[in-house]
């Protein structure tokens, strides 16, 4: 959950790495640092508790100058938050490295490390890794040799960089479980996290793969694999847009990407679709014949993801007429499960860098469960590449911690992938997929709708900033709303939110029903609204203060304790997509007005690269 970058050039690498790390920090700011050798070929260590901006402050004032550097911008694991443990890490004041993952048996690597003599300043797994390469560097002739040896005593996962001042320009860089490309450029070669970090400086990348090694210089740039035999990669030239790091008009990430949405969800849609409807085109080329093979889905995720599932799973049987399951990808690769060839297995991430939903898929398919399908936002990474099918969302990077625009268009795929089972299936004839064709094609418009409503909705947000608890119901294929809705009032506003299945109430949690404790209702005007009302009553009769998300054509009216925002008229099976919408800008706003740090939520990074 941490990024690195870095390179070897011809340019001031300072400027470079600075930039970069602004690019990173959505992957961790608890502390930053780089290091650099200097035109004596001393390794020269900066490092920073806080924010990429602090680091700058310090590098800006001090002048430092180089063509090599590594840095880091950290989520912490091992050890606090503290300079002392705030990458890049030393071994001897020799070798530095910047790492992302987490190295399961550095308490075992620590003690032999003290037992030839390795100090140890810090409380992280890291550490283990400097001095290992270290020690393997003063037995072996060359710096990428050390590396190869040290990796293979490591277990967990890991990318990382090694930079060492008895190897003048030379970086080194080592992938296994975590994300790292490469960056090459006519005046020298860089590597990163994302390649969001790379945009100022190049275009031209290459993704490493697990057991991937690289030796980096000016001119050049080796690649080879766990023993050692020169690899080939296929090189790529980005189209991300260095414009989805401007603010524009918005005050933060997270409001951007909140607005982005109804652009987002057209271009998922029509990117799939070009016109017309193809299972080949939409899905890949023989994605047809697989879901001919299949009788029912598993759909695999983590976190927001994960609640798009829930809402997946319903589609896929009510529209498809074929069995699904969701499950969190950190449960069910620890559980004992009857696995059957048979079975879609279906996973989601914004990333395609989630570790747990990642090891859930190689899970799947080392139980002999073959056919599989990526759902992400980030082409070629790495469950993209381990999964026979890939659907890429379009929503365009995502800056903010707390995800918005990639939930909403992940939805926009489970649905396309409900109507193309259904299809398959003999469930929807042509006049059935006309209509939801249609009514997919509508869903932008009603979305900018629903983004209209923003000025109610900050009024509402008053009420719940010096709450410490709310409540979040919802029924049916709402209830995974309420879930998120209660997701991201904690995530950014760190108010406290429980969201339930409103049938539940009564069944434990009105008892905690007050006067202090809002209560959120998702209630679209379906054949549930009636039951659902039933259940507002009994939070109503007990002094809560309701705020109920309705649709325009319900007839349920506000009054004393009960407060509506009217959305659009009933979007019916897709009305999920809609509802998500209010209940995002309900905690964006709430976070406004308590002052956190909406795009950094304390805590929390967007890439989940451990577990």
């Amino acid at each position: 959950m941490c990024g690195i970058v870095g390179g070897v050039g011809q340019r001031d690498i300072v400027p470079v790495i600075l930039e970069g790390l602004r690019r990173l920090e959505y992957r961790g700011y608890d502390s930053a640092g780089l290091a650099i050798l200097d035109d004596q070929g001393e390794l020269q260590r900066r490092r920073s508790v806080g924010r990429v901006a602090d680091l700058a402050a310090t590098m800006e004032s001090e002048g430092l100058v180089s063509g090599l550097g590594i840095g880091h911008t950290r989520w912490a694991t091992h050890g606090g938050i503290a300079e002392r443990n705030a990458h890049p890490l030393f071994s001897r004041d020799e070798l530095a490295v910047v790492h992302n993952g987490i190295i399961e048996n550095f308490q075992s690597l620590r003690e032999r490390l003290r037992g030839v003599g390795y100090d140890f300043v810090s409380e992280t797994d890291t550490e283990v890794i400097a001095h290992l390469i270290h020690w393997y560097r003063s037995q072996m002739d060359d710096l990428l040799s050390a590396v190869r040896a040290a990796c293979r005593e490591l277990q967990g996962a890991y990318a990382f960089a090694v930079l060492s001042r008895h190897d003048a320009g030379q970086l080194v860089i080592a992938r296994m479980g975590c994300p790292l490309l490469l960056g090459l450029a006519s005046d020298g070669n860089y590597f990163a996290s994302d390649v969001a970090a790379l945009l100022p400086v190049t275009r031209r990348v290459i993704y490493l793969e697990d057991g991937d090694f690289a030796s980096l210089r000016r001119d050049a740039v080796v690649m080879v694999d766990q023993q050692g035999e020169p690899v080939l990669r296929e090189q790529h030239w980005s189209q991300s847009s260095s414009a989805a790091m401007d603010l524009g008009p918005y005050r933060h990430f997270m409001q951007k990407e909140i607005h982005e949405q109804a652009r987002a969800v057209a271009d998922t849609m029509e990117g799939a679709l070009q016109g017309h409807f193809s299972i080949d085109q939409i899905w890949g080329a023989g994605a047809a014949d697989q879901f001919a093979k299949i009788d029912e889905v598993l759909l695999l995720a983590s976190g927001t993801s994960h609640y798009a599932s829930l809402v997946g799973r319903q589609w896929l049987e009510s529209i498809a007429g074929i069995p699904a399951y969701a499950e969190l990808g950190h449960e069910y690769r620890y559980r004992d499960s009857i696995p059957k060839r048979s079975r879609l297995i279906v996973t989601l991430s914004q990333s395609g860098e989630t570790l747990d939903t990642f090891e859930a898929l190689r899970h799947a398919k080392a139980l002999g469960q073959p056919l599989s399908l990526s759902i992400c936002n980030v082409a070629e990474s790495a469950i993209p590449r381990a999964s026979s099918l890939q659907f890429l969302t379009r929503a365009g990077p995502e800056i903010g911690v707390a995800s918005t625009k990639a939930f909403t268009t992940q939805l926009v795929a489970l649905y396309l992938l409900a109507i193309s089972l259904g299809v398959l299936r003999g469930r929807i004839d042509e006049e059935a997929l006309a209509g939801h064709l249609l009514a997919l094609r509508q869903l932008p418009g009603s979305i900018q709708q629903a983004l209209q409503l923003e000025p109610q909705i900050q009024l509402w947000a008053r009420h719940f900033a010096n709450k410490e608890h709310a409540l979040f119901l919802g029924r049916g294929l709402h209830y995974p709303i309420a879930l998120e809705g209660a997701l991201k009032l904690k995530e950014i506003s760190y108010i406290h939110a429980e969201a339930y299945p409103a049938g539940e109430l009564k069944h434990g949690p009105l008892a905690l029903v007050d006067a202090h404790m809002p209560v959120v209702v998702i209630a679209p005007n379906d054949q549930l609204l009636e039951k659902l009302a039933a259940n507002m009553q009994e939070v109503h009769a007990r002094g809560g203060q309701l705020y109920v998300f309705t649709d325009l054509d319900s007839h349920y009216e506000a009054g004393e304790g009960v407060h509506v925002i009217r959305l659009p008229r009933h979007a019916g099976l897709l009305s999920p997509i809609i509802h998500a919408i209010p209940v995002q800008l309900l905690a964006y706003h709430a976070a406004l007005v308590k002052g956190t740090d909406v795009d950094r939520p304390r805590n929390l990074a967007k890439a989940v690269t451990v577990e």
